[in-house]
Formats: structure tokens, sequence, C-alpha cells
């Protein structure tokens, strides 16, 4: 039977963290690269595009025997997952991704932070002239809380457990990886906090929900 399962939790900030805008012009004395920002809000943003294109990607080095040069070459089991876009291949994603906005500013605020944002300064520097090239990098800060809600479409029962539990894998890997840019200087570690599944759509096996938490619980 079809059914959708809402898996829902909480994503933590370990390091500063930066995941941009991808392209905005930025004034003379501005910040070099800003933050991704919901548009309402103004509150910082982790795209749901982001999370899952780098779940695939933890996944893919694990599971792949082979370097893929395309998501049509991964392996059979995150193509089921996450969906692939090749015409002769294609099949939809069976995890939707929703963006994340910061959800823990009042307890920020609380603890004296006045923005959610600091700005870290870096420099490269030329190795021919030896000249450094400083720029500037809005950063997410640490202890910053993201709220996360994914829904998995189980269209078959007997593969669902697997999926969730490569789910699960992905999420552990990405603990001990990074989210965003410039991870290999510290940024964007995670925790996933919380997690849990219910149904909202159909009436999937109680044995079955209870391996999604338990799988869950262990991330």
């Amino acid at each position: 039977m079809f059914s959708k399962i809402m898996i829902s939790g909480e994503i933590e900030i370990l390091t500063g963290m930066h995941i941009g805008t991808g392209g905005e012009f930025a004034a003379i004395g501005a910040v070099d690269s800003p933050v991704s920002r919901d548009k309402i809000s103004q509150l910082p943003v982790i795209p749901g595009s982001t999370l899952k294109g780098k779940l695939r990607s933890v996944l893919a080095r694990q599971y792949n025997s082979h370097t893929a040069n395309s998501a049509a070459d991964d392996c059979e089991e995150i193509k089921r997952l996450f969906g692939c876009a090749d015409k002769n291949k294609a099949r939809n994603s069976r995890v939707i991704f929703s963006d994340m906005v910061l959800s823990n500013s009042d307890e920020l605020k609380a603890m004296n932070v006045d923005s959610a944002t600091e700005v870290k300064f870096e420099n490269t520097i030329s190795r021919l002239s030896v000249v450094a090239n400083p720029r500037q990098i809005e950063r997410v800060i640490r202890g910053s809380k993201f709220k996360l809600e994914l829904i998995y479409n189980a269209e078959k029962e007997d593969e669902a457990e697997d999926d969730i539990k490569m789910l699960c894998e992905g999420m552990k890997l990405l603990e001990y990886d990074y989210i965003g840019g410039h991870g290999s200087r510290g940024y964007g570690r995670i925790r996933f906090n919380d997690l849990s599944a219910e149904a909202v759509i159909g009436e999937p096996d109680d044995e079955l929900m209870e391996s999604i938490n338990n799988a869950l619980k262990e991330v």
C-alpha cells in the first residue's frame, strides 16, 4: 500500500556554516559571500536541495563501486531513493526535502547573541606575487538549529526499511563530513537531533514504522 512517512527532527550547527546565495552582487565594503536567507523572515536557511545533494554525495562515495560521472551512474539503491533524471533511466525521488529555516532565534537572543550569523575574514595568497586577497565570508554561527522535515514515499513496503536504513547511514556519514562550503577549513559540521517518523498518508505496517524509528534513533 502506498503511504507517506514524515521524518522530522533538527539539524544543529556545530561549526560555522556557509551556504551561499550563488552570485549576489556585493557592493564595495559589503560581505563578499553572504549566506542564503529566507526572503520573508530574512533568517538563514538550509536549502533542501543542499541537504539532498550532500546526502547523495556521501552515500555515493560509500556505495558506488566506480567513479560516477553523473547521477545516472549511481548504484541502484541510491537511484531508487534519490531518483534519477537521465531520460533513459528516469525515476522520481522517494524522499521529498523541504527548505529549513533557522528555528531557535529566540534561544540565541536569550544567550545575548545579536545575530545568527558572523563574518569571518579570510585571505588567499598568490603563490606567484605573494599578494594577499582578503575576503569576508558570512557564516551561520555554531549553536544555530534548523527544523528538519522530510517526506518519504513508501511505494513498496518491502523496500522501505532498506531505503530508510540507507538514508540514516547517509546522515551518519554527513555528521563526519560537512555541509555547505569550505568544509576542509572547518566549516559546516552538523548534528542530527531528535529524529522520528510518523505516517501522514496511508497505514504502513506497525512493524515497519517501529523499525524505521529504531533506525532513526541510531543516527
